[in-house]
């Protein structure tokens, strides 16, 4: 049984939908466990939740773009929260310029719901330890801005090619590596967004695997 809201794929129509709030979403500890919230100690489970929805109407701190190392404009999730940003966010991108891989930057969310979008270069092809690294400047970055929320999306897996049965390994351990790592955080929620079934399955599998059944 399917136990997370789901949205649907980005669509033109996207921006006439209302915005979600990422700490309105059930997190991991009350969808996938089936603990009621506050109920015990909290968990790495309390942090992080599995969203199958549009990253552009995503209320949040910020949201993750999966950027070039150029910042330029490009297709995906690149080209979707650039198209709802508008073109401020492509000025902003040019002022900065650049990003190495395994980096982000951060930069204001424009039109978006969300704050600001947080650039990261993830790698072309598989490089476990490079992409490990992006999803962890992605929250050193949320981090250093005093965020309470962040939307990541699936880094590397479009274009640049890494199979995403293996990045989402690698990327859960990641975050659940930075969590254990900074119990202190001002992060309330890292939320991993979807926009397909497969791909949800995928997480809710391996999240089930990292974070708790």
């Amino acid at each position: 049984m399917r136990a997370f809201p789901s949205a649907g794929r980005p669509s033109a129509g996207a921006r006439s939908r209302p915005a979600v709030d990422a700490l309105s979403l059930p997190t991991w500890a009350e969808a996938g466990l089936g603990r009621p919230a506050a109920a015990g100690p909290p968990t790495l489970a309390d942090k992080v939740a599995l969203w199958h929805g549009d990253l552009t109407r995503l209320r949040a701190g910020a949201v993750v773009n999966a950027a070039n190392t150029a910042l330029l404009r490009g297709g995906g999730i690149c080209g979707a929260l650039h198209r709802a940003a508008g073109p401020g966010l492509e000025a902003e991108c040019k002022a900065i310029g650049r990003c190495e891989t395994g980096s982000a930057v951060l930069t204001s969310g424009h039109d978006l719901p969300a704050d600001h979008v947080i650039h990261a270069v993830g790698p072309v092809g598989e490089k476990p330890d490079l992409l490990a690294a992006v999803y962890a400047s992605c929250l050193d970055t949320a981090e250093a801005a005093g965020l309470e929320s962040i939307g990541l999306c699936c880094i590397s897996t479009g274009i640049y090619g890494y199979p995403p049965e293996r990045a989402a390994p690698v990327a859960l351990a990641a975050v659940h590596r930075w969590l254990a790592d900074h119990r202190d955080t001002g992060l309330k929620v890292v939320v991993f967004c979807v926009f397909d079934r497969v791909t949800e399955d995928l997480y809710a599998a391996e999240m089930r695997r990292v974070f708790g059944a």
